[in-house]
This record gives structure tokens, sequence and C-alpha cells, in this order.
């Protein structure tokens, strides 16, 4: 089918895109570049062996999305693009509202102008906040803790009241954990600019030698080493699922939300000796404040996305260190050549 992906060149979207391509699907990536390289669109037809189409488009810009989309006439789309950062988001949040919702509003509104009403949004496990039980279930009372959280739960508010008003509308929101790892071409990979605000690509450009050190932001939780505990998932793992909720918005209408991850927490200092083992190097770290936001413990029940989607990750944590070593050692040579 014809499928548009918002954000197709950025981290997730990039390798939900090849995912795509690999399956047959004609696809129109929709991307700003303010967050990705202009050449990933190149590597993803590298490693699909075709292209897909691809518009210069910012989000907020309505008139733009519409002119794109009703040419294209997707029978989908799958909508990544967005600000991603927690600490950012706390620093700035007008602006993470501006992207995130306004822009996601205007996405609708350009869909409905183009005759679309297959959704697919990436949203986030910052709905739940600080959870009550772990592992959260899709049924948790929604609560973030920060405006990068909030952006996300009033997005999937505006697709619910989409779809109650308009029948037609089949849409998946899918809570995804962490994302973590690279495809195993080493051709795509998470590539943040400036300062990482994830703690893979941190700990990778420590180990690569980089930067001198992790900050390991509060040792006092309540967890087995008193780091915080996330559910990552490796990056392949989750662009199936977006494949998977695709063919869900075709088999079923209505709105649902449905988690993404694996149901194993890991620890802070516990990523840290795993990425030291698959790239065989130190990585020190320091412990510092807590960080304003965060919580504790943050762990998917994955139950409801295995009999919903059919889909379970398949790869383990050493398969995500080894993936997002070889990427980072090659955008160490790249930037070092």
């Amino acid at each position: 089918m014809r499928v548009a992906v918002t954000g197709g060149a950025g981290y997730i979207g990039s390798h939900t895109v090849v995912c795509l391509l690999e399956a047959g699907h004609e696809v129109l990536i929709l991307d700003s570049f303010a967050n990705a390289a202009p050449d990933v669109p190149d590597r993803i037809a590298g490693i699909a062996g075709q292209s897909a189409q691809v518009m210069r488009v910012d989000i907020t810009d309505r008139p733009a999305l519409t002119d794109a989309l009703t040419g294209f006439r997707p029978e989908a789309v799958l909508h990544f693009a967005g600000l991603k950062a927690v600490g950012e988001a706390v620093e700035m949040p007008l602006e993470y509202y501006r992207v995130n919702v306004a822009g996601s509003l205007e996405l609708m509104r350009a869909m409905e102008a183009a005759g679309c009403h297959r959704l697919v949004f990436s949203s986030s496990a910052t709905v739940y906040g600080d959870p009550d039980v772990v592992p959260i279930p899709e049924t948790h009372a929604l609560r973030p803790t920060n405006p990068y959280g909030h952006s996300k739960r009033m997005v999937e508010q505006v697709i619910e009241d989409w779809g109650v008003a308009n029948p037609a509308v089949a849409a998946v929101n899918l809570r995804y954990f962490n994302p973590v790892g690279a495809h195993g071409s080493a051709q795509i990979g998470e590539a943040p600019q400036g300062v990482p605000n994830n703690l893979m690509p941190y700990v990778a450009q420590v180990a690569v030698g980089e930067r001198p050190h992790l900050s390991v932001f509060g040792d006092d939780y309540d967890t087995p080493d008193g780091t915080g505990v996330r559910d990552y998932i490796h990056v392949v793992d989750l662009a199936q699922a977006h494949l998977a909720a695709l063919d869900l918005t075709g088999r079923e209408g209505g709105v649902q939300a449905i988690n993404v991850g694996t149901g194993r927490g890991y620890s802070v200092l516990e990523m840290v000796r795993a990425f030291e083992t698959a790239s065989g190097r130190p990585v020190p770290y320091e412990i510092i404040a807590r960080r304003p936001g965060d919580i504790a413990t943050s762990l998917a029940d994955p139950s409801l996305s295995a009999a919903r989607l059919g889909w379970k990750a398949e790869r383990d944590l050493e398969a995500m260190c080894r993936d997002a070593w070889v990427w980072q050692s090659y955008l160490a040579g790249k930037n070092s050549g």
C-alpha cells in the first residue's frame, strides 16, 4: 500500500521505512531534516534495495502537509515527527506543545483533506508517569510527569476524539519504552546532534572516546542498584511492531493504545556493563543529582501487543549493545575521515 511516514529520516522512522520497503509498500518520507542527516534516505535505499519518495516538510506546516498528502494519496500514515527529550521539554514546554501537539493536529487535518484515516502514532510510555504497578498495563492511569509526556498524552486524546467523531478512523497509539541499537548493516542508527539525551548513545560516545565519562542521574532510586530501570527495546523490533500495527488498522476500526516493550528491565549500571562487554572498552561514569521528571522504574506489560499485534521483541540486550557499538564505530570513523 501507499504509506506516508512523518519523521521518516529520523532514528525510529528510518528503521521503519526500511521494513516498509522490504515488505513491498510504496513509501513517502515527510521530514524537515532538522534532526536527521540529508543522506539517510539514500542509506535506506541501500539497505532495502529500493527508494522511498522524499519531501522536505515541517510537521507544523499544514499547507505543505496537505499538498504532500493529497498528491501522494496515502492509504495510511505512520507519525514519528516530533521533539522527544524529557529534559529539554521541561526547559522548553511551549516549543514541545507547538511541535508535538499542534503539529499532530495539522497532520490529521491534512490526512482528512487527503481522505486518509489510518494512523499509527509514535506515543510513549511517559504517558503513564510514575507507575503504581510494573510491568505497566495499558489500563494504567495516564499521568505524565513532564511536558514531553503531556504532549504525547494530548495527541493520544485528540486521536481518540477523532475516532469517536469519524467512524472511518482506524488508529493505534503505540506506547513504546526505550528504543536502542541500530540496523545490523550499520548504515542507519541514532545520531543525536550535540549532547545525547538518551542513555545508550551517550554510553556509546563515552566508549568510543568522544566524551570523558557518563553522568548517571541518581543512585538512590528504589531499584536493585539505586539507578533507574528501563525497558529497552531494539529499534528493529520496534520498527516491525509498527508494521504489525499498520496491519491492525487494516483489519479493525477505532482507536487502540498498545505498549511496545520487552517486559524486561535493565538499570543504568547494567547497561553500562553490557556495553563494556560488547565494545571491549571501559565506560567511566560519575553519579550526579537526579534529573527532573525522571522516575525509578518503567517496564512494559507486553501481553496486549502479543495478543493484538501478534508481535513480540526478539533481540536481546547483547544484540542491542553490539549493533549500537558497530554503528557508533562507523560514525566515529566517518567523523575522523
